[in-house]
């Protein structure tokens, strides 16, 4: 987790709830998508970039403020020269495995419990390790779990719309615990459905076989049904992979890719050479 002493908040900008909306059904885990207006028409966010909220006085440990980072989940615009920018926010709490008390996330519950109007400090921007390569034949495997969508739709959005004539794979997998809460790619809010017509792009659902007994999402099993396109693709030398989501994450990827290449060690070889290659990138919370 970054620190707060390694960002610049000496820069705040002031932002008003525009909308907040409950994307996912009363009996799962809530995320909510929030609409920011930001007052000050300098501030500027990128699809490849992130930005800051800051709470004041929320810390227990001393803490002066709490600084929370958030990936754009949509194309930032501007209304009436104000600059807006929507972004995802999962409801958090934990039990603490030594007392049993139940702790709530503290920036994930105060902006979902923000109403229209209200205001919230931001800072930034900050630049994700996602960034759209130049070689438009270039093949992306973008690779998610719950929140961990919200870059990726940006992402998508912004190859479509901005960059367009993209000739490289773009394949998206995406895991939630149930249809319900796949979140862009629902019958309600499906937006990324809209890119099924692309000729370049495919998305992948991964769900739990059992989510109201917590069994884990098969986000592995998904890849490993595309293992032969997956080996094509990790062939080139121009194909990015990047990962959003729970630490949990990690782990499944490296039992899918190892796998897919036939052993542990093949997988460790490829990975690192993509690591060097500057290919491989993930934001894992």
């Amino acid at each position: 987790m970054a620190h707060l002493a390694d960002f610049d908040i000496d820069v705040k900008y002031k932002a008003k709830v525009k909308k907040t909306e409950r994307l996912t059904p009363a009996d799962t885990e809530e995320v909510r998508e929030i609409l920011l207006e930001v007052k000050q028409p300098d501030f500027e966010v990128q699809v490849d970039q992130s930005f800051g909220v800051l709470i004041k006085g929320a810390g227990d440990f001393g803490n002066e403020f709490h600084h929370r980072f958030y990936s754009v989940a949509d194309l930032p615009s501007k209304e009436g020269g104000n600059p807006q920018i929507t972004f995802l926010v999962k409801r958090c709490s934990y039990v603490d495995e030594f007392n049993g008390e139940l702790y709530h996330g503290i920036a994930s519950n105060y902006l979902c419990d923000r109403k229209v109007g209200d205001e919230v400090t931001i800072t930034g921007p900050f630049d994700l390790p996602f960034v759209v390569p130049e070689d438009k034949t270039s093949n992306l495997i973008l690779i998610g779990l719950g929140t961990g969508i919200a870059p990726f739709r940006a992402f998508v959005k912004h190859i479509y719309k901005n960059v367009k004539d993209w000739k490289g794979k773009i394949r998206l997998f995406y895991g939630a615990r149930s249809g319900l809460e796949l979140l862009y790619l629902n019958d309600k809010d499906g937006d990324l459905t809209n890119y099924y017509d692309e000729a370049t792009f495919e998305a992948f659902h991964a769900l739990s076989p059992r989510p109201h007994m917590s069994d884990p999402i098969e986000l592995d099993t998904a890849i490993e049904n595309r293992a032969a396109e997956i080996i094509e693709m990790l062939s080139k030398s121009n194909t990015h992979i990047f990962v959003a989501g729970y630490e949990k994450i990690s782990g499944m990827l490296d039992k899918a890719f190892s796998n897919i290449l036939g052993s542990k060690e093949k997988w460790e070889t490829r990975k690192a050479e993509l690591v060097a290659g500057k290919k491989w990138a993930e934001i894992i919370y």
